[in-house]
């Protein structure tokens, strides 16, 4: 199943593997603007049935580690267009993931050196790669967090708005948004994270709300089948405390997301998670939302296939895997060994351990 064709919106993909969306932080030091080294590494791995991209930050606040590629400038649009046309003319498909960092930033990369945006005031116990009080790249503790406006959180929903408009112009088949991992959106849903006490925290329903106010603007701009969330229902990366809610948060986003139609949700497998009943609640939200559902967290070609088989997602999703393997797709179909990545050239750096690894022809 794995190799035959899938529909997801819009797009007839070849294939049901997916290039899961991957921090390298490549982007332009003064700009965080996309570049040719970025667009031939998407060129290479264009085999994929479809690309997400790596988080593409949405707004100057939105950064939360250095030279990450944003999607709120032109310049940074432009260096997108690259990227699209690189990946199209090799006969591929790729979506933006539209990402909000929250709480897990640091001064050094806000405007103004101001504190990190957040649903409550505090502070992530977590790493970041960002500037020391010399000005040099490091591994660094999140900033302490403001909580946003009633006004901060309209604006930021209005941010995903224009940075969907930004990735259409830019060329992508369409945009992932990024609930998921600790960022802001996982943020506000998480009851453990999310203290406020008006329409945009407390109850289930008021926890939800901003995600899927995002979600929304995206579809309003770009059409709901262009449109993808990803969730990491029982993560706990960035510092998230187990969230008591968490099943039936995911339960009310995936109703939501019927209702609204978009193209897909994409799940951080709650088995990776560590969750014991995370393949129930995978089947659970597949058949509430009904539509294409994508599974990622340490795959391989078995595993791939068996949760395609068991129903428990349409499609795979390929992280580490696509790093070191660009022809990923190809050496899947011929039980072909795999490259092994380097994890010391994952964040940063030039073409090494990027580029360079070779395919099998």
């Amino acid at each position: 199943m794995l190799f035959e064709p899938f529909r997801v919106g819009t797009l007839e993909l070849p294939n049901r593997i997916i290039m899961a969306p991957m921090t390298r932080n490549r982007a332009n030091h003064d700009d965080n603007r996309p570049n040719a080294l970025m667009a031939e590494y998407y060129r290479q791995r264009s085999g994929a049935g479809l690309i997400i991209s790596e988080g593409t930050p949405v707004s100057p606040q939105a950064p939360g580690y250095l030279w990450t590629p944003g999607i709120y400038t032109e310049g940074q649009v432009e260096g997108w267009r690259q990227v699209t046309a690189a990946v199209r003319e090799a006969g591929g498909r790729i979506f933006a993931q539209l990402w909000h960092c929250g709480r897990v930033s640091h001064q050094s990369l806000q405007p103004n050196s101001e504190a990190p945006l957040a649903p409550s005031a505090g502070q992530a116990a977590t790493q970041l790669f960002a500037l020391d009080d010399n000005g040099q790249p490091a591994m660094l503790t999140p900033s302490p967090a403001r909580a946003m406006t009633e006004g901060e959180i309209e604006a930021t929903i209005a941010d995903f708005r224009q940075a969907t408009e930004n990735a259409l112009a830019a060329g992508f088949d369409g945009v992932e948004i990024h609930g998921a991992n600790g960022y802001l959106l996982d943020q506000f849903l998480n009851s453990t994270v999310n203290q406020r006490d008006d329409r945009w925290g407390g109850s289930l329903e008021n926890r939800a709300r901003f995600a899927l106010a995002v979600v929304e603007a995206a579809a309003e701009v770009a059409g709901p089948d262009r449109v993808g969330l990803r969730l990491s229902p029982h993560g706990t990366f960035n510092d998230m405390g187990e969230d008591p809610d968490a099943d039936r948060m995911t339960q009310h986003l995936a109703d939501a997301a019927k209702r609204l139609g978009i193209a897909y949700l994409h799940f951080v497998d709650p088995v990776f998670n560590g969750y014991a009943a995370g393949e129930s609640l995978l089947k659970q939200a597949r058949e509430r939302f009904g539509g294409p559902v994508i599974a990622c967290g340490e795959m391989d070609r078995v595993k791939a296939e068996r949760y395609l088989e068991d129903g428990l997602a349409d499609l795979i999703g390929f992280g580490r895997a696509y790093i070191a393997n660009p022809d990923l797709p190809e050496r899947l179909a011929h039980d072909a060994p795999l490259n092994e990545p380097d994890p010391a050239s994952f964040y940063g750096g030039d073409a090494g351990g990027y580029t360079d690894y070779p395919s099998l022809t």
